[in-house]
């Protein structure tokens, strides 16, 4: 019996649809300074699930936020929450208080008890697992879904591809829907993802240049000429030192960061920085670069975050237009073939 390319595509994610509550098991990577109300809305009011980036924001800025995101949706949308945040507790309140029905904790291994106090207040917990064996031990602290990210995205990334990380995971776990992040930009993929067992996706590259960004002219200017070579990760440079790396056009900013990682190196040397503050201040650095050029337009001393798709953004698109894209090249990839 066949069946409409459409059909397929619904059936394929349907666990996912189901969990986030939308039309298309799409979610919205949580990008500091980009994914906030109106890039959030616009994701959300086009079928997907848009998710706040609450980044280095405090409870009296979150909140606001997520009234102002629901003003302008009526459909689900989540939170993403740093982990290592010093007020993750008041965040998690903030959530709370809000009903936000999905939270996405991020930046590092989330506590059991975060996780336990989010499910008991009525939200469902999605968490990043970068590889197999932190993902059964998420799974056992009790989150409802994971997504698992290739070193493709942009932002903040591991060491293994989203190909391999999806062959090691999706083929051992299926006690919760999965979402494949890093490297998608367009349907073909988001369907092989699909087809291997994953419930849904999550893009973020893909939407910056979407037209309700709020993010500056040049920086999007920037994404439009860019190719997939020019995201590149930075360099770990003591490996004593915990340094997340971060992939992002390669520019002045970048040299700033090798910079800023030597300096901040040093202080803990000298004990001058335990390795929590010192993960802390490397974060800082790039919230303060991120938003130079994501609001200031400074896209050459300023952080160019960007996954290696940024090579296939070239022009600026309503957000309904950029689904309207996805889901078609998803339904050409299912068409003619039989479930």
């Amino acid at each position: 019996m066949t069946t409409t390319s459409a059909q397929q595509l619904d059936k394929l994610w349907a666990r996912g649809r189901e969990f986030l509550g939308t039309r298309y098991a799409i979610m919205g990577g949580a990008m500091s300074w980009i994914s906030e109300r109106n890039l959030v809305s616009a994701l959300s009011n086009s079928g997907g699930f848009g998710v706040i980036a609450c980044g280095a924001m405090g409870p009296e800025l979150l909140e606001p936020e997520i009234i102002a995101t629901r003003e302008m949706t009526d459909k689900p949308f989540g939170v993403n929450l740093i982990t290592m945040h010093p007020l993750i507790d008041e965040l998690v309140d903030v959530c709370l208080r809000q009903k936000v029905t999905h939270v996405v904790l991020a930046g590092g291994l989330p506590s059991g008890t975060i996780i336990k106090k989010l499910k008991e207040g009525g939200a469902k917990v999605i968490c990043f697992a970068p590889v197999l064996v932190l993902a059964k031990r998420l799974i056992r602290s009790g989150a409802d879904a994971l997504v698992i990210e290739g070193s493709e995205a942009g932002g903040h990334i591991g060491p293994v591809s989203t190909s391999v990380l999806a062959q090691e995971i999706l083929s051992q776990i299926t006690d919760v829907p999965i979402f494949v992040a890093g490297g998608i930009g367009r349907g073909e993929a988001m369907v092989s993802y699909l087809e291997m067992g994953a419930a849904g996706v999550q893009l973020g590259t893909r939407f910056v240049c979407a037209t309700e960004c709020i993010a500056h002219e040049n920086f999007k200017k920037a994404f439009m000429r860019a190719s997939s070579r020019d995201a590149v990760s930075t360099v770990q440079i003591d490996p004593r030192f915990p340094v997340i790396p971060v992939r992002a056009i390669n520019n002045a900013g970048t040299e700033e960061f090798m910079k800023k990682q030597r300096s901040v190196i040093a202080k803990f040397n000298a004990g001058d920085l335990n390795q929590g503050e010192a993960q802390l201040e490397i974060e800082h650095f790039w919230a303060g670069a991120l938003k130079r050029a994501v609001i200031d337009g400074d896209v050459e001393g300023g952080s160019l975050m960007a996954g290696q798709v940024v090579g296939m953004v070239k022009k600026e698109q309503p957000m309904a237009e950029i689904f309207s894209d996805l889901i078609g090249q998803a339904e050409d990839a299912l068409s003619g073939r039989t479930l």
